[in-house]
């Protein structure tokens, strides 16, 4: 097995190879065919399922192969191959609150992080007539095209402003239009981290004082979920990196290095933990929304995840040290402005967009819970 296609080689695929009960074909590996069976190469309708990993929180997740792929699985999955239903309607199943329970039960019950042969055959799943599994699937096709035309946008919303970014400056890395640079702390008036109050997670509260945490933080995107609380004392012992209006947040260790977002407003006051930076603009310099967009460039996130790959065999992470010195493109901060006018009026469509991905997502998860329960047809 390797890394490299070598010729004549094929892709297995595995557990990292779904995601958002999709497949995603990268960072696959490939192996000599002659070893695969027939049995093991996917085909249209398969459900591929993660098995075993060291993570009880993504046992059972699971993709449809939506084709037929010239490619195998990886040990550590299972496929399901449809047969005397349909192959729409088994989908869904597997998407199911019930299926997802069902698996839950497992592992907690035996106290595992692998799901077996038997597992899966013991799984009851509701067959009534092929014309109603035809209903029932096309019911939920609708919604989920519905919430995926939704994300799309999303995603076309973003690729907007990457192009406006590089319409009016250019790639970051080559600079193509001679803008002068200066490394970090200079257009800076602080970068630092912070650490975890002592007690970790046992010594987080319900309310309080933010505590952000890598988790949080998603390129151009904050998320609020197990946004960590801690109380005044344990925020005093942090007020060296209290967050403030505007701050530029990044991810300095782990598999998250390099992602980055503005700190919301709302969730002030706020401190960062040991694996985010603050990066605190001299406005008068570099506007945050430009620098926030400069870090998540395509090239620039690369440049930045070799300083991060440099530094540590097993973990990547980016010191303070490297943060002071990377460069960065410095053009006038009128044209820095105009440009952050440009993506305010796009954020704005994004969070209606954003509300209505939500209620497509609770209309599909409604359906989707009904439908097996005999109550959708």
């Amino acid at each position: 097995m390797t890394n490299q296609p070598f010729e004549n080689y094929i892709p297995v695929l595995r557990s990292n190879n779904i995601k958002k009960s999709k497949i995603d074909l990268s960072n696959l590996v490939y192996v000599n065919p002659l070893k695969i069976k027939d049995k093991q190469f996917l085909r249209k309708g398969d459900i591929l399922i993660t098995a075993s990993t060291g993570s009880i929180k993504v046992i059972g997740k699971n993709a449809s192969c939506k084709k037929d792929y010239d490619a195998a699985f990886g040990a550590f999955c299972k496929v399901v191959r449809p047969k005397n239903i349909d192959k729409n309607y088994l989908k869904h199943m597997f998407q199911s609150p019930q299926y997802f329970g069902y698996i839950q039960n497992i592992v907690n019950g035996a106290n595992i992080n692998n799901i077996k042969n038997e597992h899966i055959n013991n799984f009851k799943i509701p067959l009534p007539s092929l014309k109603t599994q035809q209903c029932i699937a096309g019911i939920l096709d609708d919604a989920a095209a519905l919430r995926d035309k939704t994300a799309q946008l999303l995603e076309e919303y973003d690729l907007l402003e990457q192009s406006i970014f590089l319409e009016m400056f250019g790639d970051p890395v080559i600079n193509p239009k001679s803008w002068k640079t200066l490394k970090l702390k200079k257009i800076t008036s602080k970068i630092g981290s912070g650490s975890t109050p002592r007690g970790g997670k046992e010594s987080y509260h319900k309310e309080g004082i933010s505590l952000v945490r890598s988790l949080n933080i998603h390129d151009n995107k904050f998320k609020l979920k197990d946004l960590a609380f801690i109380d005044e004392n344990q925020a005093n012992k942090l007020k060296n990196v209290a967050l403030e209006e505007k701050d530029v947040l990044i991810n300095i260790t782990g598999a998250s290095v390099a992602r980055c977002a503005i700190i919301p407003n709302e969730i002030l006051p706020a401190r960062v933990n040991q694996h985010v930076s603050i990066l605190r603009c001299k406005q008068d310099i570099v506007n945050p929304t430009f620098l926030l967009h400069l870090i998540i460039s395509p090239n620039c996130k690369t440049k930045l995840l070799g300083v991060g790959s440099s530094n540590a065999a097993t973990r990547e992470s980016i010191t303070k040290a490297q943060l002071k010195t990377f460069e960065v493109m410095t053009p006038p901060i009128e044209l820095q402005s105009q440009f952050a006018k440009k993506i305010k009026l796009i954020e704005q469509q994004k969070e209606l967009a954003i509300q209505e991905l939500k209620e497509s997502e609770d209309l599909f998860n409604c359906l989707l819970q009904k439908a097996f329960k005999g109550e959708l047809v």
